[in-house]
C-alpha cells in the first residue's frame, strides 16, 4: 500500500507542475509564445535546427543559436521596464540562458544586453538564476522539473526570482561601462529577448512565457 501511496503521490505532483508550466498568463501579462509554432520569435542564422517546437514548448538543443522575440503585426518590440517570467525544464547536464535588452543578430553570442543563467548541472559553475559574468549564482536548482524564472528590471535594477526565491538583486552603476569583453552588456543596449541553444549535449524546454509592461 504504501509504495502505491507513493507512486500515486508522485503523479501527483508531477501532474501539478505540468499545470504550473501550462497555466494561462496572469492579470496585465501577456504571452510572447502560442505554444504552437514560432509566431514572433526569429532564429539566428546559424544552426537553426537547434529550436523546435514540441509538446508546447520551444525545445533548445543543438549547436549555438539564439532565439530572439521580434514581435508581431510589424512590431518592433520595445521591452525596456518589464516582468518576464519563464517556464524553463533543464536535463541533465544542460547549459542555456535567457536574455533581455537585447536585439536581433545573425550569428555570435549576442552582443547587447544580459543573460540570465539557465544550468542546473552543466560543468559551468554559474548556476541559474544568476546574471551571467555580473552577479553569478552557485547554487542549483533540480534538472527535470519545470520551474519558473521570472525576470524583473526596472530603471537601473534587475532582480531574478527562480520559483518564487530571489536570486540576484543587482542595480547598474552610473558609471557602468559593461564588462571589457562585452561593452554591450549593459541596460538600454537592446529592447527584447532571446533565448540559448549552447550546445548538442545540452536540451532546455522553454514554456508559457509572458511580460509585463512596467511604467
Amino acid at each position: 500500500m504504501r509504495s502505491v501511496f507513493v507512486s500515486t503521490l508522485a503523479a501527483v505532483v508531477a501532474a501539478g507542475s505540468l499545470l504550473a508550466a501550462d497555466a494561462k498568463p496572469e492579470k496585465g501579462f501577456k504571452a510572447l509564445f502560442n505554444g504552437k509554432d514560432l509566431t514572433g520569435w526569429t532564429k539566428a542564422k546559424e544552426n537553426e535546427d537547434a529550436f523546435q517546437v514540441k509538446d508546447g514548448a520551444i525545445v533548445a538543443n543543438g549547436k549555438r543559436c539564439h532565439l530572439y522575440y521580434t514581435g508581431t503585426n510589424g512590431k518592433t518590440p520595445n521591452y525596456k521596464n518589464f516582468e518576464l517570467k519563464v517556464d524553463v525544464m533543464t536535463k541533465p547536464v544542460s547549459n542555456g540562458g535567457i536574455y533581455f535588452h537585447t536585439d536581433y543578430q545573425e550569428t555570435g553570442w549576442p552582443d547587447k544586453g544580459f543573460e540570465v543563467q539557465v544550468n542546473n548541472s552543466h560543468g559551468d559553475w554559474k548556476k541559474t538564476g544568476g546574471l551571467y559574468n555580473v552577479q553569478d549564482n552557485k547554487e542549483p536548482f533540480k534538472d527535470d522539473e519545470w520551474f519558473t524564472e521570472h525576470i524583473i528590471v526596472k530603471g537601473d535594477n534587475v532582480q531574478v526570482f527562480v520559483n518564487g526565491k530571489k536570486v540576484s538583486d543587482w542595480t547598474q552603476p552610473a558609471d557602468w561601462a559593461g564588462p571589457k569583453d562585452n561593452p554591450g552588456r549593459k541596460l538600454g543596449a537592446g529592447t527584447t529577448f532571446a533565448l540559448q541553444a549552447h550546445d548538442p549535449k545540452s536540451v532546455i524546454y522553454y514554456k508559457n512565457i509572458r511580460v509585463k509592461e512596467l511604467k
